[in-house]
């Protein structure tokens, strides 16, 4: 409504999920070295470069920073890779996230997809050596995941000492930033709640370490950072719910049912695709307004069905290929 003010906006907005980055970004520099920063800066550079030249902003550096949504992205895209990804794949993978999957969609609110899991999609499939190169914290020794590595959980995952990506092992500075977001009003519980949640409920349902799924991979930082993401998740309340739980299932699932040990990069980018109808069928109805109670449970059954269908899938992959090979490049998946 016109007559409704806020001192909430996109840039301010923006400014905070950067403040709230920087404990990842730290506990990822003490672990991984100086080469950390480089690559963030890299991405963070590039994505604002990009966005920059392509707009015309040439008034300011102010202006030509803009609402800081380039910003965010590349420095989550910086955060989930790996200290030791090549120069050129941070560069490579902002000017894709920039150009592809947010401008070509009209900028900032028209973008399906979120801009840097799609980016990391593309950087795993076109440049997978660079980009699942792990290595341990401070003596630089190629290893793999702490999903494969890892037979329990250990404290050292919730500190972050462990392989990974720059931004993804230390669930203490994770959560810090969390705290600061929902704190700031820019988050709410369902969505990482229900991630997490649910992901930790399947485990156990599965026989499978609950807290070794939780804290072994990039699950917590997603959760946080990446699924909350305001332009690629629901708006109504049971959307975000819904929208997590699924995440969470998803991300369980492939890493049981595929030879990528991560799973949360496609898990949030499949729940990106449904949005539009989480949104369509939670939004409250006006009396004698919108759809019917019969239409929206046949439009919620075929919804749950084809969801029921695509875990039918990966269990068939599963139970027929049981003997499943990580993806490894030189020692890392």
């Amino acid at each position: 409504m016109p007559f409704l003010r806020s001192q909430v906006s996109i840039r301010s907005t923006m400014i905070d999920v950067l403040i709230a980055l920087v404990p990842a970004l730290l506990a990822g520099m003490m672990f991984f070295g100086l080469r950390a920063l480089v690559v963030v800066l890299l991405a963070t550079v590039s994505a604002v470069v990009c966005e920059g030249l392509l707009l015309r902003r040439f008034k300011s550096l102010e202006h030509f920073f803009g609402d800081g949504t380039a910003a965010v992205t590349g420095m989550i895209l910086g955060l989930i890779l790996p200290s030791t990804a090549a120069w050129w794949v941070p560069v490579v993978g902002s000017i894709f996230a920039t150009t592809i999957v947010k401008l070509a969609f009209g900028g900032v609110g028209y973008n399906i997809f979120n801009p840097a899991l799609a980016a990391r999609a593309f950087l795993a499939v076109a440049f997978t050596a660079s980009v699942v190169h792990y290595v341990t914290p401070f003596d630089a020794v190629t290893t793999a995941t702490p999903l494969l590595t890892f037979l329990g959980f250990d404290w050292s995952l919730v500190w972050g000492n462990v392989p990974g990506s720059i931004g993804e092992t230390s669930a203490v500075a994770i959560l810090i930033g969390a705290v600061y977001l929902y704190y700031k009003g820019h988050i709410d519980w369902r969505i990482p709640g229900g991630y997490v949640g649910s992901a930790f409920l399947i485990a156990v349902l599965w026989g499978i370490d609950p807290w070794l799924t939780i804290f072994g991979g990039g699950l917590l930082f997603a959760a946080v950072f990446m699924a909350t993401d305001m332009v690629t998740s629901p708006v109504t309340p049971w959307g975000r719910l819904v929208f997590g739980v699924g995440c969470g299932i998803l991300t369980v699932f492939i890493r049981q049912y595929t030879s990528y040990p991560e799973g949360v990069t496609f898990a949030i980018l499949l729940m990106n695709a449904v949005v539009p109808l989480l949104d369509r069928f939670t939004i409250p109805v006006r009396f004698g307004v919108g759809q019917t109670r019969e239409q929206r449970q046949l439009a919620a059954l075929t919804i749950a069905l084809v969801i029921v269908a695509a875990f039918g899938a990966f269990a068939a992959i599963g139970f027929l290929t049981p003997e499943k090979q990580p993806v490894v490049i030189g020692g890392a998946y």
